[in-house]
C-alpha cells in the first residue's frame, strides 16, 4: 500500500475514532440527564399523590384520580399504584392500564427506601413513604411509572443526528485526507520522477530544494550533498584513473625502449648492456615504488587498520633508525623536550604499520625537498590531543599550492626536479583522518615548510 493511503486511512480511522468517542459521550450524558429530570419529576409525582392519599383524608381515591388526571404536572401513561403496611393495593391511579408488580419489588422498595427501574418504554421507581400522621401504621409503598415521550424524542433525534455527523465526518475526512496526502507528497513524487532521470552520465543534475525548510526540502538538500559526494568521488576516479595510467606510462616507456634498444642493436658491448640492463632495473624500481603508492592509495584502510596504545616517541625513533642509511647523519633532528614528556602524553591508539607510513612519508619528504639541511621534529599536547611539528629549511610551496598538495598525484612546480609521483602525502592525509586525525602545512617558499600531524590521545 502506498503511503498516501496509508495515511489518509490511518487519518481516517483517527478521526472516526474520536467521533464515535465524542458522539457515545454526548448521547450517554444525554441520557443519564434525561433521566435524572424524568425520574425526578416520577418521584414528585409519586411522594405527590402518597401525601394526598395518606395524609390528607379528606381526599377520597376518586378524587384523588380526578386531580391526578387534570394536573398540569402529570405524565404521559402515568400510574401511580399505593401499597399499605400489609402490602395490601389501597389506590391505582388507572384502572384500564395493567402494572407489572411482585412482593420481591415491594419487599425491595421497602428495604432500599427508593428503587428506580426500567421495564418497557416505561421509566418506573418505588418509594417507601412513612404516613406524618400515624406512623406507628409503617410505611406505604408508592410504585410509579410514565413514558417519556418528550425526552424519548429528543434522545432518538439526537441518536441520528450523531449518526449522521459521523458519517458525514468520516465521509469528509477520508476525503480530505486523501487530498492533503497528495498535497503534501507531490514533493516526493517529483523528487521521485528527478531521481530516475539521474544516471552516472547526468550526476550534475540536483534535485529542488522547495522552501528550503520542511523536511521534504532537507530530504531534497541532503540528496543533493549526496550527488555531490559521488559526483566528486566519480572525478576523484577519473583523475586517478587519469593519472595512474599516465605515471605507469612514462616507465613502462622507457623500459620498452630500453628493450627495443637491446634487441636492435648488434653491436653493443657487455658494458653497454649492462647500462641498458641498469636503467630497466632504475624503471623496474620506479614502477614497484608507483604501484606500491597506488595500493596503498586504492586500498580500503578501515578494513585492514589494527588499533593499539602507540607510543608517538618510539615510532619517530624507529623510523629515523631505517632512515639512517639513506639520509646523511644528523639530518632528523628532535627537540629535546620530546624526551622529557610523560608516556601518557605522547601516546595515541592506531595501527602501527599506517602511522609509520604516514610519519615515515613527512620525514622522508622533509629531508627530500631540505638538501641536506637539518630537518627538525617536535611534539606538544593540546587538551586531548598530540601534536607532531615536522618542520624542514627546504624549497617550501607556493601559497595557491598548499590546499592542493594533499591531493593524489599532484606536485608543485618547483618540485618537479625532485623524485616522486604526488602520492605520499595523499595517502599521509587519509591515514590521519582514518585515525581521526588530520595534517596540516604552514610554508613559505624559499623558506621551508612545516607539516603538524594532529592524532587524538590514547
Amino acid at each position: 500500500m502506498r503511503i498516501r493511503y496509508k495515511l489518509a486511512l490511518l487519518f481516517t480511522l483517527i478521526v472516526a475514532g474520536l467521533l464515535t468517542l465524542f458522539s457515545y459521550v454526548i448521547y450517554e450524558d444525554s441520557s443519564r440527564h434525561r433521566d435524572e429530570i424524568f425520574l425526578g419529576r416520577l418521584e414528585n409525582k409519586a411522594r405527590t399523590t402518597a401525601r394526598y392519599l395518606i395524609d390528607v383524608k379528606e381526599i377520597t381515591n376518586e378524587l384523588l384520580k380526578i386531580i391526578d388526571q387534570n394536573s398540569l404536572t402529570s405524565l404521559d401513561s402515568e400510574l401511580v399504584l399505593v401499597f399499605d403496611p400489609r402490602n395490601k393495593l389501597v389506590y391505582s391511579s388507572v384502572d384500564d392500564r395493567p402494572f407489572k408488580y411482585s412482593r420481591n419489588l415491594i419487599a425491595e422498595v421497602r428495604k432500599e427506601k427508593i428503587v428506580e427501574y426500567t421495564e418497557g418504554v416505561y421509566d418506573q421507581i418505588g418509594l417507601a413513604f412513612p404516613s406524618k400522621i400515624d406512623s406507628s401504621k409503617g410505611e406505604y409503598v408508592v410504585l410509579a411509572s410514565a413514558y417519556d415521550r418528550f425526552g424519548k424524542y429528543k434522545l432518538r433525534n439526537l441518536r441520528h443526528t450523531l449518526i449522521i455527523c459521523w458519517v458525514v465526518g468520516v465521509g469528509l475526512t477520508v476525503l480530505a485526507s486523501g487530498w492533503l496526502s497528495a498535497y503534501f507528497l507531490r514533493p516526493v513524487i517529483t523528487i521521485n520522477e528527478k531521481i530516475q532521470l539521474i544516471t552516472a552520465q547526468n550526476l550534475k543534475e540536483r534535485l529542488s530544494e522547495g522552501n528550503g525548510k520542511d523536511e521534504i526540502a532537507q530530504l531534497a538538500s541532503n540528496f543533493n550533498q549526496m550527488l555531490n559526494r559521488l559526483d566528486m568521488s566519480f572525478e576523484q576516479q577519473k583523475s586517478f584513473v587519469s593519472h595512474a595510467s599516465h605515471e605507469l606510462r612514462t616507465p613502462l616507456t622507457a623500459m620498452k625502449t630500453d628493450i627495443q634498444s637491446g634487441l636492435e642493436e648488434t653491436t653493443l658491448s657487455a658494458e653497454e648492456y649492462r647500462d641498458i640492463l641498469r636503467d630497466l632495473f632504475q624503471d623496474t624500481q620506479r614502477l614497484i615504488g608507483l604501484t606500491n603508492g597506488l595500493l596503498q592509495l586504492a586500498r580500503p584502510l578501515d578494513k585492514v587498520l589494527k588499533r593499539n596504545t602507540l607510543s608517538i616517541v618510539d615510532l619517530l625513533l624507529d623510523i629515523q633508525s631505517h632512515m639512517g642509511s639513506a639520509q646523511k647523519p644528523n639530518t632528523i633532528r628532535f627537540d629535546p623536550a620530546i624526551f622529557e614528556m610523560k608516556l601518557p602524553d605522547v601516546q595515541v591508539t592506531g595501527d602501527e604499520s599506517l602511522l609509520k607510513t604516514l610519519l615515515t612519508n613527512l620525514m622522508d619528504n622533509a629531508c627530500k625537498y631540505s638538501d641536506g639541511l637539518p630537518v627538525y621534529i617536535s611534539i606538544e599536547r593540546k587538551q586531548s590531543d598530540c601534536y607532531v611539528h615536522v618542520t624542514d629549511q627546504g624549497i617550501g610551496i607556493a601559497p595557491k599550492d598548499q590546499e592542493r598538495i594533499f591531493g593524489a598525484f599532484f606536485r608543485g612546480n618547483n618540485a618537479i626536479r625532485y623524485t616522486g609521483y604526488g602520492i605520499g602525502l595523499a595517502v599521509s592525509q587519509r591515514i590521519a583522518e582514518w585515525h581521526d586525525g588530520s595534517i596540516s602545512v604552514q610554508s613559505e617558499l624559499h623558506k621551508g615548510s612545516t607539516f603538524t600531524l594532529r592524532l587524538p590521545l590514547a
